[in-house]
């Protein structure tokens, strides 16, 4: 969760900075000229070359750190020769996989979906979902597991997530009462309410990854790399079902309702949490 913090915490600024260095006094991105738009391409270099810069520069801080290997205790009564063998982390990999997917597409469409409403300045809208995801990662910092335990996070974030997903097909795409009522009081901007439901699947989402990875890794004890190494490449949910999800927007021309597609990925990470975590054998017995 505190990983996790940091990471949205960034996600938070950087849209913000991005429109207010990158975007400022240019106006409708629709109706830009090609002078400008290459003018806009240029900005576009050095705060490229930088974050190269910063990376490689923590690349070369991690290479050469002295960090300790880990260490996995081997545990004797863990038969499995494969890691394919343990159903709840490769149930585990397949909850990521749509969790990682379905937060992609609630901070990377928000932007297009109120562009498609006619909403300005819509290039911002992604730190409102990860603000909410700042918040949600807050709550699994101090709740979680001293108060609220994993398997109860992940249950309520499924259930969130896909009432929060119904709430974005059925609500209004002009009124704002629902942002105004959260946070109208701050002065911050206020959106219609279904893009406000995009943003609070970030709430939904946010305990979701700290959620799974101790349940799908309990117990594995010399497979324990193995099993995190598997986890990892459910990220790829990422690339895979924001494509899914623009080419049904394409073809339906109804990008509200096609959020609803989402809540596939909330009934599978409601099973993970239910009874998913749980199997420890593909063989019933």
């Amino acid at each position: 969760s505190i990983m996790g913090l940091i990471n949205k915490g960034a996600g938070v600024i950087a849209p913000l900075l991005f429109s207010a260095f990158i975007l400022s006094g240019i106006g409708s991105l629709e109706d830009l000229t090609s002078e400008a738009k290459e003018a806009l391409a240029s900005k576009l270099i050095t705060p490229y070359i930088i974050m190269a810069i910063v990376l490689t520069g923590l690349i070369a801080l991690v290479k050469f750190s002295s960090l300790p290997e880990l260490e996995f205790t081997k545990d004797d009564e863990v038969e499995q020769k494969s890691i394919f063998e343990f159903p709840r982390v490769v149930l585990g990999a397949a909850a990521l996989f749509f969790y990682v997917g379905i937060e992609v597409v609630a901070g990377d469409t928000i932007g297009l979906y109120a562009q498609s409403l006619g909403i300005e300045n819509y290039t911002s809208l992604t730190s409102f979902t990860m603000s909410f995801m700042v918040l949600g990662y807050l709550i699994g910092v101090f709740f979680i597991p001293k108060y609220l335990s994993q398997e109860n996070a992940l249950l309520g974030s499924a259930m969130l997530g896909a009432l929060f997903l119904v709430g974005v097909a059925t609500s209004s795409t002009q009124s704002g009462t629902i942002s105004e009522i959260l946070w109208g009081w701050s002065g911050v901007r206020t959106i219609p309410d279904s893009i406000t439901f995009v943003a609070l699947l970030g709430f939904a989402n946010a305990l979701v990854w700290p959620t799974i990875w101790p349940l799908a890794l309990e117990g594995l004890g010399r497979h324990t790399a193995k099993g995190s190494a598997l986890l990892i490449m459910a990220i790829a949910g990422g690339a895979i079902l924001p494509l899914l999800f623009g080419k049904i927007a394409q073809i339906s021309s109804d990008m509200q309702s096609t959020y609803l597609i989402g809540i596939v990925c909330y009934a599978f990470i409601l099973f993970y949490a239910i009874k998913g975590h749980k199997i420890s054998s593909w063989r019933s017995e």
